[in-house]
């Protein structure tokens, strides 16, 4: 008799634990699909754990530092940036602190100690019992738009003054 309410008690833990796990599986794939879409976000992307050090950092962000992306883990976050922002980037976390999320244009240390234009945001990410438990740190490089906007200010003074100006380079090929 005891041996009919084990398997009693085997068909249903059996049936509850297939249950818990088909629950489980849209988790896990969601969690797999937001970890591929974050190493692959071409700006550059961060976690920031609470102490301040970074706790992951995308290969974009790598790319983007010249430092691989391990060794940018356990780094204190404010080290992606050139001393002179420090203080900018130190207020744009007291706003991010207070209202969830931050957004400023600053400069970025590349490497050989370069610095480059970027936007960064900062968004505050909570617990289920809403402590801060760290932050992301969102990287666009605006290096690009920025020599941009050069050239076309350095086209612009030269039509000004009547100075021939050189065509540019085409860039596609044309069929």
């Amino acid at each position: 008799m005891l041996w009919l309410y084990l398997l009693g008690a085997v068909t249903v833990l059996i049936i509850v634990l297939r249950r818990v796990l088909r629950r489980q599986k849209p988790l896990s794939d969601e969690l797999y699909s937001t970890r591929v879409a974050i190493k692959h976000v071409h700006s550059g992307v961060a976690w920031v754990q609470q102490n301040g050090l970074i706790g992951f950092a995308n290969e974009s962000l790598a790319e983007l530092t010249g430092v691989r992306a391990d060794d940018l883990a356990k780094r204190d976050w404010y080290s992606l940036f050139p001393a002179t922002e420090h203080e900018r980037v130190r207020e744009a976390h007291t706003q991010m602190l207070l209202a969830g999320i931050a957004s400023l244009d600053t400069k970025i240390e590349r490497g050989g100690g370069r610095t480059d234009s970027v936007n960064l945001r900062l968004v505050a990410v909570h617990d289920h019992k809403l402590r801060l438990v760290g932050h992301h740190v969102l990287i666009h490089d605006l290096s690009r738009q920025r020599a941009l906007e050069d050239q076309l200010h350095q086209l612009s003074r030269a039509v000004g003054q009547n100075e021939p100006v050189a065509a540019p380079e085409p860039t596609g090929n044309r069929s």
